[in-house]
């Protein structure tokens, strides 16, 4: 009998990059877990600029950033709940978006945000 080969199934443990860039440049590189949001990643690790005062409810814009080109065609467009939330940031441009409607999955694996240098 030919010898087995085991099945590649992702562990629960899996975890995904996100980097999280400064306004001066410092770079702060956190793990997540697939399904949860880059808020999620932000709040755990205590990255500096990314507040999520409405608790990732898509209701403030606290959360606001910047996601880098290569990764915004793997995102969906913005729901219009975050729209709306979206014309209160401050200086916002390509890329915006709220950290909290960002769930993470392997296409997003190594993905890089700008955090703004204020919120609104």
């Amino acid at each position: 009998m030919p010898p087995t080969i085991p099945t590649q199934h992702p562990s629960h443990d899996e975890r995904l990059s996100v980097t999280f860039v400064q306004p001066d440049g410092t770079r702060q590189v956190c793990r997540v877990r697939p399904g949860e949001t880059v808020l999620d990643a932000a709040l755990d690790n205590g990255v500096p600029g990314i507040v999520g005062q409405c608790g990732g409810g898509c209701t403030c814009a606290t959360c606001h950033c910047y996601v880098a080109e290569p990764f915004r065609r793997h995102l969906p467009p913005p729901h219009p709940d975050e729209m709306d939330m979206l014309a209160y940031v401050w200086r916002p441009g390509p890329g915006s978006r709220l950290a909290c409607q960002i769930r993470m999955s392997a296409e997003l694996d190594g993905l890089i945000v700008a955090v703004p240098a204020l919120q609104a």
